[in-house]
């Protein structure tokens, strides 16, 4: 019982001591003026989408858990940001581009795995237009990031959105 105390004791200090690794890891790359962020950046914190309530006031604004957002992650609100991902498609215009899509960390995390975690996806509205649908490969997307709880019909869908500007090269 003592080896599973210790053990323990262990887990716990690491898991304390996580939040202050964190803090040092360095700022992230440029790539252009944009900031490179990746899945190991932004789902790099335990984030718990609150519950529904079907019963409270629509007049209110539900509660959107941005205390659990590291303020090192509030800070990329507005800036410009590159992030790579899988598609997966939301909305198609006419023409069969997509103009909306979430980007996943892991192409296993939509239609045949584990849902993703809040922070494991960015919800991307493209500015000008669509792009041609891409799954299942990595693919970049540029635009300003937006950082903050994102609401649809009461439900909270997101807590990233990339207004994206333009897709970058296929990843290899």
């Amino acid at each position: 019982m003592k080896k599973f105390r210790c053990f323990s004791l262990v887990g716990l200090l690491l898991a304390a001591l996580l939040p202050v690794l964190r803090a040092d890891t360095p700022a992230p790359e440029l790539d252009n003026g944009y900031l490179r962020l990746g899945f190991d950046r932004l789902a790099s914190y335990k984030f718990t989408a609150p519950a529904f309530d079907p019963a409270a006031d629509v007049k209110a604004t539900p509660p959107g858990g941005e205390e659990q957002i590291p303020a090192a992650v509030k800070a990329w609100n507005g800036k410009k940001a590159v992030v790579t991902g899988f598609m997966l498609p939301v909305k198609m215009a006419p023409d069969g581009l997509v103009t909306e899509f979430l980007l996943v960390k892991d192409p296993m995390m939509c239609c045949y795995g584990v849902v993703p975690n809040m922070n494991e996806w960015v919800v991307v509205k493209m500015v000008k237009g669509g792009v041609k649908p891409l799954m299942d490969v990595p693919i970049s997307f540029y635009g300003e990031l937006k950082v903050g709880a994102l609401f649809e019909n009461g439900y909270m869908t997101g807590i990233y959105l990339l207004n994206g500007e333009k897709m970058g090269a296929v990843q290899g």
